[in-house]
Parts: structure tokens; C-alpha cells; sequence
């Protein structure tokens, strides 16, 4: 249940990224479709139930930014006296997938209500997202 979950704030680390390139137009029309869209990411860090949280975003494009900064919060706790970290988007894929659990309910306007979305889900719309990012900055 969702009321079971624990509130958790967020707070961003700028890290250098490195991201690997791919074409994917109908997944980038999805994404369009579902950027506005109230999403709460649930999360269970680890096996305990204790470690579940949740954070709710006003977009998908800002719940994929905080499930990102959740990975680089991480390596920046593990990596304290770094000041620059890189990484891949297959790190990143390593961090979702190692996490006990993870998925993002996005609010459907029609139904009035929210769809589930899983890991792998997740982990296509952060790289379009990623790409995207990218591709701006040229």
C-alpha cells in the first residue's frame, strides 16, 4: 500500500554524466505523452520493509531527474572525497536493478488514476531522458 511508505526529501549532487546513444522515436512519443503527469516513485532500498519510501514528482521528466540524483547521492556517499564522479548509463541500470524494489505510479487523467510502471520501464524513459539531455546540450 501506498500509505505504507515513508516520505523521503531529495537533494541533488552535480556529477558528470557519460551516456551511451541510441534511436528510439516511439519510445520518445511516450514520453512526451507522460511528462506532465503527476508520478510517485516508490522505492525499498533493500530487502527490509523499513527502507521503503516514496517521493512525488509534478512530471515524469522530474521523477526520472530525482531517480537519478538518488543514484548519484549514492556514489557520492560512497565516494566523499571525490569531487567528480562519471558514470554510465549501465551503472546507473546496475543501481535500479540492485534496488530491492522500485516503480513509478503516473497519473492517468482519464481514469482519474495511476499506472504502474516496473524497473524496466523506468530504466527505458531514463535513458530516452538521458539522450535527450544530452542532445540539448550540443
Amino acid at each position: 500500500q501506498v500509505t505504507e511508505w515513508l516520505k523521503l526529501g531529495c537533494c541533488c549532487c552535480h556529477l558528470n554524466h557519460r551516456h551511451r546513444r541510441s534511436s528510439s522515436d516511439s519510445l520518445a512519443c511516450a514520453m512526451a505523452d507522460t511528462q506532465q503527469k503527476h508520478t510517485i516513485v516508490l522505492m525499498q532500498f533493500d530487502k527490509a520493509q523499513e527502507s521503503r519510501t516514496y517521493v512525488d514528482y509534478e512530471s515524469v521528466q522530474l521523477a526520472l531527474d530525482g531517480i537519478c540524483h538518488l543514484y548519484e547521492q549514492s556514489l557520492k556517499a560512497s565516494n566523499p572525497v571525490l569531487r567528480s564522479i562519471t558514470y554510465d548509463i549501465s551503472d546507473l541500470f546496475g543501481y535500479i536493478d540492485g534496488l530491492g524494489d522500485l516503480c513509478c505510479l503516473v497519473f492517468n487523467s482519464p481514469s482519474n488514476s495511476y499506472i504502474p510502471h516496473n524497473k524496466e520501464w523506468i530504466k527505458a524513459r531514463v535513458f530516452e531522458h538521458l539522450k535527450d539531455q544530452v542532445q540539448s546540450c550540443r
